[in-house]
């Protein structure tokens, strides 16, 4: 029975697990699950304030809303990235400033795009209006970029790449991380550097730069772990994707204790836990949209790498069990599916594995799987599927599973 994105939410404030970990689909609704949690912590007529702190960190597609782009259309020659003021980056960007901050952001962001591309960000200044009227512009609210060679060949006020920038972006929010993590980690309230974060209670990460290439997306992910396994506050921390790498990477991580030190070396713990993290500590769910817009989260065998192809597979086996169901697009499952097991397996083509037809691979699945993954328009992927084409995914799901086995993996996967 499925239940609303409130009780989602609900279920996942309720949990006393330190992390808890969500693989969905894009287009479940991760971004307004995150959005869903945050106001159920912190409602919005909660005030964020000096005094109060915050108790509520996420990262999210909100969060990349808030910075845009003045190209300077007129003199095409200053372009800035502004940030648009708000309670997270009026708290961050103040934050990070006031703590000399600016160089881990640029740090950060120079590692996993390019050492070349300098952000810098902006001191307050006031100028002129064309009425007359004069305008201050705080600091830290604009960042520009510029490109620095060792031959004093370099080029300012760039306009970076789209991936870029969502990398940026995200390293604004991993350097308060860090910051918040390590402030946490210090049990005297009175040695704290700052006692904004104390009411910090969870931290919300949804598909962190979904643009970075395979080796600094593992390198992410082994960072966030790394990061999480050494808070030993209170913290509590949900992370969804819809990256199969990312989740599996973070899984394993997440599947690795870390001991206390002290313990290790036999000396007094002074009331620490034996264990700074523990993989018990963890969760990991798949988070299913249904037609009726239900939602449901449904746990992950706990030392059981995610595989993708399986929850691929999941979905076809619910649209054959409801044949009205089927659409184009999982035609497009079915050969994703074909091509990582023929991948596998060592075939040079997935088309090895479709059912033998008169000596040769079944013709007619062959053309429907390559006329409905090569659609000119993507909103052909829901169009309605012909009744023999229909029946002819139904006979390749029933095939998959016979004579691969793939309901018996399934169960093995879900089982563990």
């Amino acid at each position: 029975m499925g239940q609303s994105l409130t009780e989602i939410a609900q279920t996942l404030k309720d949990t006393d697990k330190k992390v808890q970990l969500i693989y969905a689909f894009n287009g479940t609704g991760k971004t307004r699950l995150s959005r869903e949690f945050r106001l159920l912590v912190a409602p919005k007529d909660e005030e964020v304030g000096e005094e109060a702190g915050i108790k509520v960190l996420y990262y999210n597609a909100f969060t990349e809303d808030l910075f845009y782009w003045d190209n300077d259309l007129d003199a095409d020659t200053i372009r800035k990235l502004i940030i648009r003021p708000n309670n997270f980056t009026g708290f961050a960007l103040k934050y990070l400033k006031d703590q000399g901050l600016d160089n881990r952001i640029v740090t950060n962001f120079q590692h996993y795009t390019n050492d070349s591309i300098t952000p810098v960000f902006n001191e307050e200044y006031a100028f002129q209006d064309g009425n007359g009227n004069d305008i201050v512009v705080k600091a830290f609210s604009e960042v520009t970029f510029s490109i620095t060679s060792g031959d004093d060949q370099g080029l300012p006020n760039i306009k970076i790449s789209k991936a870029e920038e969502s990398n940026f972006i995200w390293c604004v929010f991993y350097s308060l991380l860090e910051e918040a993590i390590e402030t946490l980690n210090e049990t005297d309230l009175t040695n704290r550097a700052t006692n904004q974060f104390n009411n910090l209670e969870y931290i919300f990460i949804d598909d962190p730069v979904s643009s970075l290439d395979d080796n600094h997306l593992i390198e992410l992910a082994v960072n966030i772990s790394r990061l999480i396994k050494n808070s030993k506050s209170e913290l509590k921390f949900i992370i969804t994707t819809h990256n199969p790498l990312f989740y599996n990477v973070i899984s394993n991580e997440l599947n690795n204790n870390i001991q206390n030190p002290l313990h290790i070396r036999g000396e007094q713990n002074n009331g620490i836990g034996k264990w700074i993290y523990h993989s018990d500590n963890s969760i990991k769910y798949r988070f299913v949209k249904f037609a009726d817009g239900n939602f449901s989260l449904d746990p992950l065998g706990r030392k059981t790498p995610f595989s993708y192809h399986l929850q691929l597979f999941r979905e076809i086996q619910k649209a054959k069990n409801n044949p009205i169901l089927i659409k184009k697009y999982h035609f497009n499952f079915i050969r994703n599916i074909l091509e990582k097991t023929a991948t596998f397996l060592g075939y040079s083509n997935w088309e090895k594995l479709l059912p033998i037809v008169n000596g040769e691979p079944d013709p007619f699945a062959n053309r429907i799987l390559n006329l409905s993954s090569h659609s000119a328009h993507a909103g052909d992927e829901n169009g309605e599927v012909q009744e023999n084409d229909r029946d002819k995914l139904i006979e390749l799901v029933n095939y998959l599973e016979s004579y691969y086995k793939f309901s018996e993996l399934i169960e093995q996967n879900e089982a563990v």
